[in-house]
Formats: C-alpha cells, structure tokens, sequence
C-alpha cells in the first residue's frame, strides 16, 4: 500500500489531516450499524445505508468541537474509522479487508437540533468544522482481525461506549464491499463505521475520548485516545439564509438515548402526537405501500386483518389507542361491564388525532360499541376506530361521520361475548399486535400499524415507490410489456433517472 507524497505534505501542512495518510477525498458513514445502537432505537436496518461528511469536519486529537450558539443536543458517537489503503471497486466479501489500509479512532459528532430539516443526509448536522475527529494514531489493518476489534468513549473519565465489532449488524469486510459495488473508494479515503448504544449529549467543558484497540491480537495495537473538548459558541444563525435550529422531545430522546436520560417523562400511554408533516406523509402514503416498505425491514406481521371500512375513500391516520375485552364470563362482568368501565373511559379520553383500537379476538358475535360511543369519539376528534369485533347500531354509526374498521355490524349488546377489561396496554387487533402510541393507517386496502419509530422512514419511502409506481404505469398504459419494466432492469432505470432529471 502506498500513499501520494503530495497528499502526504497537505496533510502535514495542516492539522486537520495529521493523523491520516493526506486529506481523503470522501469521508463515508454509516447511518445503524451495530445491533445495541439499534435495539436502543427500536429500529434495526435490513441493509445498511450511508451519508457522506465533507472532509473540512476533520479534527485532530487534542482539539475543541463547538457546539453553537442557540443550540441543546450535539451528541457524540465514538466509532472505528476504516481509512482506505487502495483503490477499490467491485471487491469481493472475501478479499474487501485486504483493501482497507489503517484502523482508527473517530468521533461523529452530530448536531440534533439541525436534524429535522436534514434528515437523511445529515449535511448540516454533521459536516460542521471539525465534527469528526480522527485519531490519534493508525493501525495497520492487516495485522488485525475485523471481527475482534473493541470501541470504547469516556466523557470527562467515565465510560459510556463499550463494545466490539462482533455485535455489528453488518460486519466491516461487507460495509467495504457493498459500498465498493457503487462507487470507487480511493486511497485515504475513511469510511466512519457507525455507533454503539451509549452515544449521548455533550455539554460545553466536556471532554469526549474515543479509542480502538485489538485486545486479543499481539501487543493489543491501539489507536491510542482521541480526545475533543466542546465548547459553547458565540455567533447566531441568520433565519433569513436558512431554517433555524430546532428541538422537540422526540429529538431529545434520540440524542441522549432515552427519556430519561433526557430528563424527560414517561410517555403517557396513547399519547404519541404525530407532528403535521409525518401526518400529512402519512396520508398521502397507500397502506399497501406502507406494507411493502415494512416488509423490506423485516416485519410482515403488521396488518390488522379481518375488517372492512364503513366509510371507503377516507383515509385514517393516528397513534393508536387500545381497549382490550376478554370473553364474557358473568360474574365478571357484573364487576367490570357496569358503570364508567374500560370501554367509556377509552371514548372519554381519546384525543384529538387518535385512533381507538379495540381486541375483540375476532369474535363477531356481538357488537363492541354503537352509536352513542362513536359519536363521543367524534366529538373528541379522535381520527377513527378500529375492531376486529361487531358494531352495534351499524347504520346509524356510519351516519356519524367517524371513519371505523370492523368486523361487520351485529345487534347483541357487548355483554353476549365480551367483558371491557382495561385499556392504555398492548392488545392484538386482527391477528397483529398493538401498542398504544403505534401509528395506525387505514385506507380502502386495510389497516396497518406502523412502529413509531419507523414511521418516518417508511412513509418517505413509499412515497418514492409511488412516483416510480405511476411513472411505470404510465408506460405500461403507453404499451410497454411488463418485462424488464416491472421491476425495472437496469435499462428502464436509466430511462427513469432521465425522466426524473427533466421533471
């Protein structure tokens, strides 16, 4: 492996790059790699994605990360940075590590009060100057073996991170090799491998140290500690060039792990507010889309079979709130069927936006509410109803104007085959599971719940399939066989990027 003398003096002549072979024409990181990280967010990839960090954000050990003024969440996220030690394309698994020249230390310090905005690419939030330090020392890759290296953070001497390449989702020889079948890595270039759990805030005066080390191979070969101190800067950002920093609970809870470590409180069972923008991607996204792209994550066992729309054409989209029946036995149901039980108060305290989910277990032989109760939930703006039991008053229900999903109608009271039970729990609905705070979506294709921390994610990227969709049914209607354009082959993609760039 040899490195460019040229690149050799740039990196001497400047600070930022001393640590590396000379300034890396791209730096590469991963969006989740490893399976504590993952667990911690409720969310684990099926393939691993990536965002690009500008080479400018590089910092050496020993320097200062600024975290800016009129801001709260810049986190850091200790990671082993692969720096490329030759030109690489189209590797295969087997033969990509020989391709990675240096192991090290880096720090992807990411601003979450930028993110919002960003989301994705992570541009603003993580390409500011000297966001990523790097070092301070290389190892070489080839003494090492890519399954047993450790990564360990301290904030001002305490442990934070621990972890080991063997707990990667997408161990380092195949994040090499996948990249290296889309574009060409080059000498020098690094390639920032994600974070474990434990990545949190820091807070001006803090001091965030990052080091990988070999602990099993000869002479436990380390990178030694990268060491970054933050401090608070001074200059505002101008609202008229651009979106101001923003925070909200949901991105405190990401940035410092959890809700508690957010100092924040528990969240209130049902009480997941869906902000205007996810709502409005929510609504416009088909539930059959939604399917497909939660498939693609792994979860197939998300739709809530069985029940039929009273009110084809509108759409349902809210966080879910449970009530659970348990079959009817009848002393019971003299203690829990009476009085302001599990079913009313679920209709007494349904907010605004939300969707009423009810486990019946399929039974149909009786209805699960009827007209009074559904007009309660419409005057308490709740976004719709779902059972997978009967509905009493059917007509007269459908007449309310409160989008529902059941089972069918049915004139017995509940008592013939349930007992209300509790509420606020996780219940099955349909053959599914649901927790409350879940996003529930209904359109004339069925229901399906959404993980919440999903929802986002998917709703982005059924609403591209739904572009590329219709661009193939328009050239389907034109007569185009299916052939080679359902799914397209690499030719119609061509086409489709064309079309894309002119539209």
């Amino acid at each position: 492996m040899t490195t460019d003398p040229h690149q050799a003096d740039d990196a001497a002549a400047d600070p930022r790059f001393a640590a590396l072979p000379g300034r890396p024409g791209k730096i590469i990181a991963v969006h989740l790699s490893y399976a504590s990280r993952a667990d911690q967010r409720g969310r684990r990839p099926e393939h691993p994605s990536y965002f690009l960090k500008p080479s400018s954000s590089l910092a050496p050990s020993g320097g200062t990360v600024e975290r800016p003024a009129g801001t709260e969440l810049l986190a850091f996220e200790g990671e082993i940075a692969l720096v490329m030690g030759a030109t690489t394309r189209d590797v295969r698994l087997e033969d990509a590590w020989e391709h990675v020249g240096w192991v090290s230390g880096a720090n992807d310090f990411g601003l979450y009060d930028l993110r919002a905005n960003d989301r994705g690419s992570n541009l603003r939030s993580k390409g500011r100057d000297g966001y990523t330090p790097l070092g301070p020392s290389l190892i070489e890759a080839g003494s090492l073996d890519p399954a047993a290296l450790r990564l360990r953070t301290w904030v001002n001497g305490d442990l934070v991170q621990d972890d080991t390449t063997a707990g990667l989702i997408f161990p380092l020889p195949q994040i090499v090799a996948d990249l290296a079948q889309h574009l060409t890595l080059e000498v020098g270039d690094v390639i920032l491998t994600g974070t474990p759990a434990g990545s949190s805030v820091a807070v001006p005066g803090d001091v965030v140290e990052v080091e990988v080390d070999a602990p099993a191979a000869p002479g436990r070969p380390t990178s030694g500690r990268l060491v970054t101190t933050v401090t608070q800067g001074k200059q505002d950002f101008d609202e008229e060039l651009g979106s101001l920093p923003s925070a909200d609970d949901a991105q405190r809870t990401e940035a410092w792990g959890s809700r508690q470590a957010a100092g924040l409180p528990p969240a209130e069972p049902g009480r997941a507010a869906l902000s205007p923008a996810l709502r409005a991607k929510l609504e416009a996204a088909p539930v059959a889309g939604l399917s497909q792209q939660l498939r693609k994550r792994g979860i197939d066992n998300a739709t809530i079979d069985g029940v039929r729309a009273t009110h084809p054409g509108e759409k349902v989209v809210g966080p879910a709130r449970t009530l659970r029946f348990v079959p009817n036995r009848e002393d019971l149901f003299a203690g829990h069927g009476g009085g302001h039980n599990a079913q009313k108060r679920a209709f007494d305290t349904v907010g605004p936006g939300e969707v009423i989910v009810i486990e019946a277990r399929g039974e149909t032989g009786s209805g699960t509410f009827g007209d009074i109760l559904a007009i309660r939930a419409h005057a308490r703006g709740a976004a719709g109803i779902v059972t997978d039991g009967g509905v009493r008053d059917h007509a007269a229900v459908a007449q309310v104007g409160i989008p529902v999903y059941s089972a069918g109608p049915h004139p017995a009271v509940l008592g013939r085959r349930h007992v209300p039970w509790d509420a606020d729990l996780t219940i099955a609905c349909g053959g599914t599971t649901v927790q409350p705070g879940d996003i529930v979506v209904g359109d004339e294709d069925g229901v399906i719940v959404v993980p919440p921390a999903l929802a986002e994610e998917v709703a982005d990227a059924a609403l591209a399939q739904e572009a590329v969709d219709a661009w193939i049914a328009e050239q389907v209607a034109a007569g185009h066989p299916v052939e080679g354009l359902f799914p397209m082959n690499a030719e119609w993609k061509a086409r489709y990027l064309a079309w894309r760039t002119t539209n």
